[in-house]
């Protein structure tokens, strides 16, 4: 399939599929007139990769993981892991952490805030003159 048929399969754009294959995430084949020509795996592989990039993996690690990933499953399977690659995904799993606290709080205080103000829009219901007065009236000035 051409680039085209990728970005609109994937829902990425065709500069992020260039940019995936400048950073050696994806490296298609070339047809004789010099276009891109990616093979229907890729359709996962590029899900797999906009996943890992929004779980907050930078690319260089996207790439060493890459050949460790099956499209059937979410796991990650390093046979021979070095200590480096350990250390690599220590890292990473805490950084993730961090950030997920970082948005939890960030969460937080947005749904604080958002409590707090629609309490504060809530029209009092107010009877006026032995009547009783709807929201909307009131807010009308009736």
């Amino acid at each position: 399939m051409r680039i085209g048929e990728l970005a609109d399969r994937t829902g990425t754009p065709r500069r992020l599929l260039r940019y995936y294959e400048e950073q050696g995430l994806i490296v298609p084949s070339r047809s004789p007139n010099g276009y891109r020509d990616y093979h229907e795996g890729y359709v996962d592989r590029v899900l797999q990769i906009r996943g890992l990039l929004d779980a907050g993996l930078p690319t260089r690690v996207i790439k060493q993981l890459l050949p460790c990933l099956n499209s059937e499953t979410p796991a990650i399977h390093i046979p021979d892991p070095t200590p480096e690659t350990i250390a690599t995904l220590e890292h990473e799993l805490e950084r993730i952490t961090q950030r997920i606290q970082c948005l939890a709080r960030s969460r937080d205080a947005i749904a604080d805030y958002l409590e707090t103000t629609r309490r504060s829009r809530r029209p009092a219901v107010v009877a006026v003159a032995g009547s009783r007065a709807t929201p909307r009236e009131e807010t009308a000035g009736v």
